[in-house]
């Protein structure tokens, strides 16, 4: 089955039909992610990566055979190059230190909203997009992909300035392929000129984003921005 260009594969191993719908219509609620596939053991969890190579697998813990704490186990020894977000009941210390151990980008204890799980995602897609496009990555990449995770904790700002049009505002400019004025990303987020501009004004003073100027044929000249590269 093809899919569309830059779109985030996504297995499930899920054992619970219930939960497995769930993730589902989660996981396609949110832009740039398609499951490609769903498997209720282990086992067949290992099949379907090697068949489908997804980008990511949302995983659970308890299932019956191959649990999901040996079919990490297997995929880390086999060099098998894919992602894992642990999606599960399991919330014990050593459960979760042996994930962590293995490597899971995420760690979400069932039962989660949507909205811990979206956060999870567009966090992966951030860094996806950045790690997995390029050949090479400077320190200064890999600061500014740190700071890309940072942020959605961080709560000291200057006043007047809020985390979550923050977060809004630095979602939308991983998505932008060129650089745009604040009047462009307004319209995009619905949020008004003047106030993109202090966010940008902010993100551009911790050398998170840069401006270029753009001649026109008349008028002043227009400042465009986009993320540092």
């Amino acid at each position: 089955m093809p899919y569309k260009k830059g779109e985030i594969l996504v297995l499930l191993v899920e054992d619970d039909p219930m939960v497995q719908e769930v993730n589902r219509m989660f996981i396609e609620k949110i832009d740039g992610f398609t499951v490609v596939g769903v498997a209720a053991t282990g086992e067949l969890g290992r099949q379907q990566i090697q068949k489908y190579k997804p980008h990511l697998v949302l995983l659970d813990v308890y299932m019956p055979g191959i649990d999901g704490v040996e079919l990490i186990k297997q995929i880390r020894k086999e060099l098998i190059d894919v992602d894992i977000i642990a999606v599960t009941a399991a919330n014990d210390t050593d459960t979760v230190k042996t994930l962590l151990r293995h490597g899971v980008v995420d760690y979400i204890v069932k039962p989660f909203t949507f909205e811990r799980l979206e956060k999870a995602l567009i966090q992966y897609k951030t860094v996806y997009k950045q790690l997995n496009y390029v050949d090479k990555v400077s320190q200064e990449k890999l600061d500014h992909i740190t700071f890309q995770q940072e942020v959605k904790q961080d709560t000291t700002l200057p006043k007047g300035l809020h985390i979550h049009t923050l977060n809004q505002i630095n979602d939308y400019l991983n998505k932008m392929d060129t650089a745009k004025s604040a009047e462009e990303i307004g319209s995009e987020v619905g949020l008004a000129r003047v106030t993109v501009r202090r966010y940008l004004n902010y993100l551009e003073n911790i050398g998170q984003v840069e401006m270029e100027l753009t001649y026109g044929t008349i008028g002043r000249p227009i400042q465009l921005y986009r993320l540092k590269q």
